[in-house]
């Protein structure tokens, strides 16, 4: 009886052993496969550049800007709807060339506010300010579409002289100083065309007056 015993046990002791090495031979293929389908894909992710990961809304983002200056009514530069707002014309060129402030962060290390700089560009029509938009817009694609890693992540300073405000990545700079700065003025826009009672294009969705093209379909 003993010898039956200790042989049910050795029996039993063996079932599970196979077992365990069963499990391992499958489990080793899977956990090489997952390990290598996580590597491939950390290797793709960093072969793109970083104006596909950082920025993908930019072209997006531009397109909007663009269909809200166009809206402008002409004749009404000087319009404001509170003494103390900037009026419609000065508003919708700094709009119009903040993609130039981009494309400062974009090629240049640092910015001192107190240097001097050039006078803002006067237009006469709006179609000047929807052209130079258009303009500065494509180089700064061209320059972020180009940009390394090593830059993007490179540190960007804003200065008052001596005096350092912004010491950040590049690439979080251009998304709050440029991207989120354009969406904030562009909804200021949005609100001077209504009480202008001139049509408000869509944004990130429908408008009171327009919705976006139906795509695919």
């Amino acid at each position: 009886m003993a010898k039956a015993s200790a042989r049910s046990r050795s029996s039993k002791k063996s079932a599970k052993t196979a077992k365990k090495s069963a499990r391992k031979s499958t489990s080793k293929p899977a956990a090489r496969a997952a390990a290598r389908s996580s590597r491939k894909s950390a290797a793709k992710s960093s072969t793109k550049r970083p104006h596909a990961l950082l920025f993908p809304d930019l072209k997006s983002e531009l397109a909007t800007t663009r269909r809200m200056l166009e809206a402008i009514p002409s004749g009404n530069d000087d319009w404001r709807p509170h003494a103390k707002s900037r009026t419609l014309g000065e508003l919708a060129s700094h709009l119009a060339q903040l993609p130039g402030f981009a494309l400062m962060m974009a090629t240049m290390d640092e910015f001192d506010a107190l240097s001097p700089r050039p006078p803002e560009a006067t237009f006469r029509t709006n179609a000047e300010r929807v052209k130079m938009f258009d303009d500065l817009s494509a180089q700064l694609l061209n320059v972020l579409q180009n940009m390394s890693w090593e830059r993007a992540s490179a540190s960007w300073k804003l200065r008052l002289g001596d005096k350092v405000f912004i010491d950040s990545p590049r690439s979080d700079v251009l998304r709050s100083a440029f991207v989120t700065h354009s969406a904030h003025h562009r909804a200021q826009l949005g609100v001077y065309l209504r009480m202008l009672e001139t049509p408000v294009p869509w944004s990130y969705g429908k408008s009171a007056y327009e919705e976006p093209p139906q795509v695919g379909l």
